[in-house]
């Protein structure tokens, strides 16, 4: 018998390491003390600049219409709470997918009547902070619609196709090599549910387009335009794969 449990043992211990190896872990999980220390603290926290701004913008009024987003969300710890854990979302108003800064640029054209923010410019990114940190620790809860699937289907092509110089791709790397060390990093699963992120590499803030072109750039890669529709698909599909991880924006990383 002896020889049967330990051959089922294997098979449990076996089974368990794979079912781990597939559940979604934080860049936070692979991170210095240090850093930790700087997300963890809102004063030490460099990205909260960005949140001092976004509550200036929340009730600042367009000069064309003179609402503010206050106008209509009034109170934005009840009205934003939750949504960010949401997106990439199926707008059914625009049919078709929509990100956070998206969605916060047509309500700016739409609602204000004024012009959108420049993709990963800091009035955008401010935005995408403060209406992130409503939903800080809330579970990502990304849908797969009828309408979104093929989305879903485009970001893992995205995600799974080698290119650039050094023929890489984004699983080669965040999902098959996590956990191992790159030059003194260890590398994480490339996980987004810390977004908008300080980032120590590049002493500023950053989007997660800002990040995926980083990525595409470090393996000699053309990168796509930020607000491409390739990096929409390739946000869904890692929100989808992230789906349970806590918010944390804003986040620091290295």
């Amino acid at each position: 018998m002896k020889p049967l449990i330990a051959t089922l043992s294997l098979l449990f211990a076996t089974a368990a390491a794979a079912e781990d190896a597939l559940a979604p872990i934080s860049g936070y999980a692979f991170m210095e003390p240090s850093t930790r220390e700087l997300q963890d603290d809102d004063f030490l926290n460099p990205a909260f600049f960005l949140i001092d701004r976004g509550l200036t913008l929340w009730d600042q009024p367009a000069p064309n219409t003179g609402l503010s987003c206050r106008s209509c969300h009034q109170t934005i710890e009840d009205d934003m709470r939750g949504v960010a854990a949401r997106y990439p979302h199926y707008d059914v108003g625009q049919s078709r997918l929509m990100n956070l800064e998206m969605k916060i640029n047509s309500e700016i054209v739409e609602k204000l009547g004024s012009t959108p923010l420049a993709y990963g410019s800091e009035d955008l990114l401010a935005f995408t902070a403060l209406i992130g940190l409503q939903s800080r620790q809330m579970p990502m809860s990304v849908d797969v619609t009828d309408e979104t699937k093929d989305w879903l289907v485009r970001g893992q092509e995205i995600f799974e196709t080698k290119r650039g110089q050094l023929n890489l791709s984004c699983e080669d790397c965040h999902q098959n090599h996590w956990g191992e060390k790159l030059r003194g990093d260890t590398i994480s699963q490339g996980q987004i549910n810390a977004f908008p992120i300080f980032r120590l590499t590049w002493g500023e803030a950053g989007s997660r387009h800002r990040m995926f072109t980083w990525c595409m750039e470090s393996i000699r890669s053309e990168p796509y335009a930020p607000g491409s529709d390739e990096y929409l698909a390739l946000e869904f599909f890692l929100a989808v794969r992230g789906n349970g991880l806590p918010m944390e924006a804003p986040g620091v990383r290295r």
